[in-house]
């Protein structure tokens, strides 16, 4: 067993470091305009600027952006505009925007990223079964470029749900799938409630005009 998991990290390990190369290779990304962003995203704040708000079905809580890296969001907002990801509302939300406005989205909900801990061997050690995990997305649960999702702080059903899509196909990426495919729901569970309980942390947007907050 613990050869089996020395192999998935090494083969983790390879898969980052062979997307990295490819996502520094590209041409550079469009300078997002955080000011721009937040105009455009009074629709998207409607579910990512309420604490606590659910997608209906499957039910889960919807992801906390706030700190998460502006490259992550921009793939993130391609691959929905792409269909790359089966969700229907975010599809159709992001089939409406240019590159330009997905960037300067990212650039408002990115807000300051959060940041590798100038310590990693502090952070506490990750369970057996998210070995394979930290060599992208870190022990801290920070992604190791901007292109990986940080996941620290991130609510443990949505992370459940994204590897079940990853799983199922339902999400377009090679990586995440063969990675996602050994992956039991109990141990997705154990990943989930890992990040999930690490801080710094992803947060909910601030936006204290929304009425329909569940803060009050």
């Amino acid at each position: 067993m613990a050869s089996r998991v020395r192999l998935g990290a090494i083969s983790a390990v390879l898969a980052c470091g062979a997307l990295a190369s490819a996502a520094f290779a590209q041409s550079p990304p469009l300078s997002g305009n955080a000011a721009r962003g937040k105009v455009l995203s009074q629709t998207c704040l409607g579910c990512h600027g309420v604490t606590g708000y659910r997608n209906a079905y499957p039910n889960y809580e919807v992801p906390k952006l706030w700190g998460q890296s502006p490259d992550y969001i921009v793939a993130a907002l391609q691959e929905y505009r792409a269909g790359e990801r089966a969700h229907t509302t975010m599809h159709a939300q992001a089939s409406t925007l240019s590159d330009q406005d997905i960037a300067d989205i990212a650039a408002y909900f990115g807000g300051e990223p959060l940041r590798r801990a100038a310590t990693p061997a502090s952070a506490r050690t990750p369970p057996s079964a998210a070995a394979v995990c930290v060599a992208c997305h870190g022990a801290d649960g920070v992604g190791i470029v901007p292109q990986y999702p940080s996941l620290a702080g991130q609510h443990p059903d949505y992370l459940v749900q994204a590897l079940r899509e990853y799983k199922d196909g339902e999400r377009k990426n090679p990586v995440m799938a063969s990675m996602s495919l050994p992956v039991t729901e109990e141990n997705m569970w154990i990943v989930a409630e890992y990040y999930a309980s690490l801080r710094p942390s992803l947060e909910t947007l601030p936006r204290p005009e929304t009425f329909l907050s569940l803060r009050r």
